[in-house]
């Protein structure tokens, strides 16, 4: 801790500041050892200044770290800030303490209003851990800092850390450019930007706050687990001696340190704030900010006209703060957030677990192990912390660290298995936890309307990945389905369906995998300006997206069926009617016919739900009705290629047509493969399949069948059409070919008789046919093809199938499916 100068402040005033690392558990410890030593009568806190009145939620019911300031431009909330704290964070346990003892208390950085304003984010990712570190002669800043401070709370460790700041910060290099005032370079008054540069001595940059959305990363943790014998790490009793240790081996440096304006004109509000501070009456006032900050507001403040000068001209915007929830993984290095750590999980546990830590950690540790079905015994956990004490006093170390338990962990649980030390390191190491806020904390309309929605509907936001089945059958589980699939279309994706692992039900069963991330408070807020309810704002989302211009067929048919899934009926009008005006404007057969599957499936899941479909099923009819005319249009002139992305259209807008299960419909598709059947100007991978399906449809027998392939493999054809044919005819599925004899005669007959560089260039087309099939299939063609002929289809006595046995085995497929027979 640092003591300002008595003259700093009319009436002897005393200042002390504290320059602490941000979420660090040894600091936030020594913190509150610290100002129960000082009492101060006001504290200053490093935060957007503007959020002052935020303060009050800290001690409310409900407030429970990791949680985080957010402020946001109303009119783009897009463009947003955080400061995030945990429960181990020292400016969070500082905001504890005043309000624990009724002490007023502000932050003193720069406005969010300021911060958002700017055009890019300011600031580099300089950090003097790193420089000092290397300087005691480790290779890792987080664990140099976790073995001189966080494993030592000691509450007059503050003054030995800037100190060594301050030796840091005196090479910092001064660019004129960079430090001229906001005024000064609009009006080229260059003699004054290098008079304020000249008085202005200021650090270097260091980006200790994000100043927008970190970007997403899953990746894993960068956790150093070589073994301690790998690393050069020369050790220190405390703090003190560690840094009397960096401030003999100065001038060692990693890199050049310039100073950025971005964090002077931070620093040079803080002064501000102080001033005021003292001005209104402070005694005892106490600084809370980042060590690196620490030597340019410690001592005599000075005059106020450089700082005045610095902060004259910034750029303001409107901005509106709150609370929101965090978790421990966004506070992690690996998450994009530039003052982050990597182990939240760790300095989460070091600060609450304040009896025999290490046992209990290593109890963690077990339990993360044997929930992975991996077999750690309470001896195992007794050599562990055996091991990691051990470790601790060879290397003087007052309590094991995190390098000593990985270390005893990866010898004696996890026997060197790197993978079984992996799951440690993501489930504790990092670990998650996401905080909450109280319930009237400030918030946009659509974010109260999806936290009522949560609680009626019993779902809770975790920040871990967890899987949810929907029964929906179940009122309940459906409004929980309706409720994910709206989120979905307001681009909050918390939940993600998923293919479930429990015994499918049919249409009956969705599954979820829900895991709430701290952005999506950013995504609510951009999302309210469509309502200020999650159904009202989905509605006027998919019908905005819907109206657009380039909106094809094929997507008004996917926006119907979220709809109807999100059960939007206040969208399904204009939908219906918007996709019957995009179908009667689209002459492209192969749009419709690429549509077709998705409107009927939306029929199905609309009987399923219970919704009125009538409408729906009108424009369903009349786009067949369209694809059934120009279909015969449309597989004229084909290629290749064409032919085979057109076949798949055929076969799901087939399946679906099936599933639906109407007469009228079904006649009129198997009409159109009819004709397409009967042409012979057409690609035969399509006629060939067109014969498929009207066979497995019973319009064409297995002799008319086999009087078509024998057609399709007649002198007058090439060798690749005759394989185009047989490939669209089989269609991945062999089992035609394992009980007609005729079809397996006529195939096998064919390729007997052609000539070798006729089968090398069908070779590969059916060699891909053949190998679509199940293996099942292709030993049954090939015993059928050794033995002469196609396996034998058993019957009962008199010839006839055994239609009792086959009921039986009917309804049992049916059980399993979970449809109605």
């Amino acid at each position: 801790m640092n003591t300002a100068d008595p003259g700093s402040a009319a009436g002897g005033a005393l200042t002390r500041v504290f320059g602490i690392r941000h979420h660090g558990p040894g600091s936030a410890r020594s913190l509150r050892l610290a100002l129960a030593e000082f009492r101060p009568d006001t504290i200053l806190i490093e935060g957007p200044a503007d959020a002052d009145p935020l303060v009050g939620y800290v001690a409310a019911e409900g407030m429970e770290p990791p949680v985080a300031l957010l402020a946001y431009v109303p009119d783009a909330p897009a463009k947003a800030a955080f400061w995030p704290y945990a429960v181990f964070s020292p400016e969070w346990q500082a905001l504890a303490y005043a309000a624990e003892h009724d002490v007023p208390v502000r932050f003193c950085d720069l406005p969010a209003s300021m911060v958002l304003a700017a055009e890019e984010e300011p600031g580099d990712r300089f950090d003097p851990l790193t420089e000092l570190a290397a300087a005691g002669g480790y290779d890792d800043a987080e664990r140099w800092w976790d073995a001189v401070v966080e494993s030592s709370p000691d509450a007059t460790a503050f003054e030995a850390i800037t100190e060594a700041m301050g030796a840091l910060r005196e090479g910092a290099e001064h660019i004129a450019a960079e430090l001229e005032p906001v005024d000064a370079m609009t009006s080229g008054r260059r003699d004054e930007a290098e008079q304020v540069a000249a008085e202005y001595d200021s650090p270097p940059p260091v980006n200790l706050r994000p100043e927008h959305v970190a970007a997403e990363n899953d990746s894993s943790p960068s956790i150093d687990l070589r073994p301690e014998a790998d690393r050069r790490e020369p050790q220190a009793n405390s703090v003190a001696e560690a840094t009397d240790d960096v401030l003999e081996l100065e001038p060692i440096r990693l890199g050049p340190i310039r100073i950025d304006a971005h964090t002077l004109r931070r620093e040079a509000y803080m002064r501000q704030t102080m001033r005021k501070a003292l001005k209104d009456g402070a005694v005892r006032l106490a600084v809370v900010c980042g060590a690196w900050h620490a030597p340019a507001l410690a001592g005599k403040l000075g005059p106020a006209a450089p700082d005045t000068r610095l902060l004259k001209g910034l750029p303001k915007t409107k901005a509106t703060l709150t609370w929101v929830p965090w978790t421990h993984s966004r506070l992690s290095t690996t998450s994009g957030y530039g003052a982050g750590i990597t182990s939240p999980g760790w300095y989460h546990h070091l600060f609450t677990e304040t009896e025999r830590p290490i046992v209990r950690w290593l109890t963690k540790v077990a339990g993360v192990l044997r929930a992975h079905d991996l077999p750690v015994s309470s001896a195992h956990i007794i050599e562990a912390v055996r091991l990691a004490d051990a470790l601790a006093a060879m290397r003087d170390r007052p309590l094991a660290g995190l390098s000593e338990v990985t270390e005893a962990t990866r010898a004696v649980m996890c026997a060197g298995d790197e993978t079984m030390l992996r799951l440690v390191v993501n489930e504790l190491v990092v670990g998650e936890a996401l905080g909450t806020v109280p319930e009237g904390t400030p918030t946009v309309p659509l974010d109260a309307d999806l936290r009522a929605r949560t609680r009626s509907l019993r779902m809770k936001q975790e920040a871990s990945s967890r899987v949810l089945d929907l029964d929906l059958r179940k009122e309940r589980e459906v409004e929980r389905s309706r409720l994910l699939h709206r989120l979905r279309v307001l681009e909050i994706p918390w939940g993600e369906l998923t293919t479930s692992e429990v015994r499918s039900t049919g249409t009956f069963r969705e599954t979820w995998t829900l895991q709430w991330r701290p952005e999506y408070a950013i995504s609510i807020i951009e999302a309210s300006r469509w309502g200020t309810t999650i159904r009202t704002a989905a509605e006027a989302k998919i019908l905005d997206t819907a109206g657009r211009d380039d909106s094809t067929v094929g997507d008004l048919t996917a926006a119907l069926e979220v709809a109807l899934l999100a059960d939007l009926g206040g969208a399904t009008d204009g939908l219906i009617s918007r996709l019957e005006s995009a179908a009667a404007l689209d002459h492209d057969i192969t749009h419709l016919l690429a549509a077709l599957p998705g409107l009927i499936r939306t029929l199905r899941y609309g009987d399923v739900r219970g919704t009125d479909i009538k409408a729906l099923a009108h424009v369903a009819d009349g786009l067949l009705v369209r694809v059934c005319a120009g279909l015969p249009g449309a597989v004229t002139g084909l290629d290749t290629d064409a032919a085979t992305e057109l076949r798949s259209q055929l076969d799901a807008a087939h399946t679906a047509i099936h599933t639906r299960d109407d007469g009228w419909a079904t006649g009129e598709w198997l009409g159109a493969l009819r004709k397409l059947a009967d042409r012979d100007d057409v690609h035969g991978a399509l006629v060939g399949r067109a014969v498929r399906l009207l066979c497995d449809a019973g319009i064409i027998d297995e002799t008319d069948s086999a009087r078509r392939l024998s057609a399709a493999l007649s002198v007058g054809n090439t060798a690749a059409a005759k394989a185009a044919w047989i490939d669209g005819f089989l269609g991945g599925r062999g089992l035609l070919l394992v009980h007609d004899r005729e079809l397996l005669r006529l195939i096998d007959d064919w390729l007997s008789e052609l000539r070798e560089d006729q089968f090398v260039e069908t070779l590969p087309l059916l060699r891909r046919t053949f190998g679509a099939f199940e293996s099942g299939e292709r030993r049954a063609i090939g015993r059928a093809v050794r033995d002469g002929g196609a396996a034998a289809v058993r019957t009962d006595g008199d010839g006839s199938f055994d239609m009792a046995r086959g009921n039986i085995a009917l309804r049992s497929a049916a059980e399993i499916l979970g449809v109605a027979v």
